[in-house]
């Protein structure tokens, strides 16, 4: 009996007093992703501002007065969650050039817990213990692991809000500490995303998609003509779903997409489309996505907002495979438009905006369309087998009658191949050609039929 007492206690030990441990300290960048917000003069990865200090790498936030009260920045983990389950305390190192109250917030899939603690010691590092068992500003008790922090250097501790005068001065963050839980592998989909139709391509405007020619060059860094703004905390990367490329998003949140180079004029567009897949439960959750529009200005203007929930089109429960959004452009609301000005039109599309609390989202096939389609037969109902697709240096078309011609297009509608097989079988030379996205179409008894074909 002693010894099943022993042996329980032990137990006991070892599951309910789990150790704190560093879940950030802002040496290795593939950790974490960060921004400031609301007017905060800087948020950066600085060396350690004490003379002779042995840390490495703090993020510096500078404070000004010309930024909004609630101004400061936001950390989001990419490997390892805070764990608040039974622990509910968060320590943080804290320098700074003068006293001041931090409000620590901690977020995951729009739930969120805050606490504050006053730093006290000006020009000297200072350890500050966060309890998120009592919660300020009207936040819940922590319960749970949590992926993104923020901080706010302006709290007023003795009205619990917002309302201290913003300050010009200069906070360095290190060593963030807690129980951890690490973030596991995000799950992705078996299949790629359904193939689009064949549309003219001067009725469509594609931001991403291999089935149509994307409106500019849109990479995954800097700051413009971008997948990663920095003014959003997603991260947003390109992934290969059964050869097809996919856009994967995580730490949603918010993405915001840049296409400045490729602006465009939406008028006469008719349809937005999107497919999403996410592996998150759906039930309560929202896909929210805008236009942002310029009407040839330097910033936004006023912006096109559709919000996808359960009430109309977010199925619930997640169906656990593609879910494809068309949507008529008159569902989308208008909005940061002046009071009293009409809806302006739809004439300077820049920048594209993905607000949700789904964590991770993969997605195809982003574009504004007309809800035309070409007027030809699939490779399907015409009996056609093609493969292998994707291929890398030739491919095959079997018909069941006499292939008279087969051509190729690429994205731009310019022809690159043109051949006259008069056979049942013909082996394609795609060598040499660029990698992409092709548009093949093959006539057999004067009946053209089309689809695409991936050049890796």
């Amino acid at each position: 009996m002693k010894k099943i007492t022993l042996l329980f206690i032990i137990m006991i030990n070892f599951l309910g007093f789990s150790q704190q441990v560093i879940v950030q300290n802002f040496e290795t960048s593939s950790t974490f992703n960060f921004v400031g917000f609301e007017g905060l003069a800087n948020a950066s990865i600085q060396p350690d501002p004490e003379a002779g200090g042995t840390r490495l790498n703090t993020l510096q936030l500078v404070s000004q007065v010309g930024g909004n009260p609630w101004q400061g920045a936001e950390v989001i983990q990419q490997t390892t969650l805070l764990n608040l389950s039974t622990d509910k305390t968060v320590q943080l190192d804290v320098y700074a050039t003068q006293t001041f109250t931090l409000r620590l917030q901690l977020e995951i899939g729009g739930q969120l817990t805050a606490a504050a603690q006053n730093y006290t010691t000006p020009n000297t590092w200072q350890t500050l213990t966060f309890n998120f068992n009592q919660p300020v500003g009207g936040t819940a008790v922590a319960n749970g692991t949590y992926q993104k922090i923020v901080f706010f250097p302006n709290w007023n501790s003795g009205t619990n809000n917002f309302n201290n005068p913003p300050a010009n001065f200069t906070v360095h963050l290190d060593n963030v500490k807690s129980v951890a839980t690490a973030i596991p592998a995000p799950g992705q989909p078996n299949t790629a995303a359904p193939t689009p139709p064949a549309r003219p391509a001067a009725d469509v405007r594609s931001i991403f998609s291999d089935a149509y020619s994307p409106v500019s060059q849109i990479g995954y860094t800097g700051s413009t003509n971008t997948y990663n703004t920095p003014w959003c905390g997603g991260v947003t990367s390109l992934v290969q779903i059964q050869g097809n490329n996919t856009n994967r998003t995580t730490a949603l949140g918010c993405e915001g997409i840049d296409f400045i180079d490729g602006r465009f004029d939406a008028t006469g567009f008719t349809h937005f489309h999107i497919d999403i897949w996410t592996e998150t439960p759906t039930q309560d959750r929202v896909f929210s996505f805008k236009f942002s529009n310029w009407n040839g200005g330097t910033g936004e203007a006023n912006a096109f907002q559709y919000t996808a929930t359960n009430a109309n089109l977010l199925p619930n429960p997640n169906p656990g495979t593609w879910i494809s959004l068309d949507i008529p452009l008159t569902n989308f609301l208008c909005i940061n438009t002046p009071p009293g000005n009409a809806c302006p039109n739809r004439t300077d599309f820049v920048q594209f905006v993905i607000t949700s609390d789904l964590g991770t989202v993969f997605y195809d096939n982003l574009y504004l369309h007309k809800n035309t389609v070409l007027n030809v037969a699939s490779f399907e109902k015409s009996n056609l087998k093609m493969y292998p697709n994707p291929a890398t240096t030739n491919f095959t078309i079997e018909a069941e009658d006499m292939l008279e011609s087969i051509v190729l297009y690429n994205m731009l509608g310019q022809t690159v191949i043109n051949v006259t097989p008069n056979n049942q079988q013909a082996n394609i030379d795609i060598s040499g050609l660029q990698v992409g996205v092709y548009v093949v179409k093959a006539t057999v008894n004067g009946v053209e039929s089309t689809t695409r074909l991936v050049k890796k």
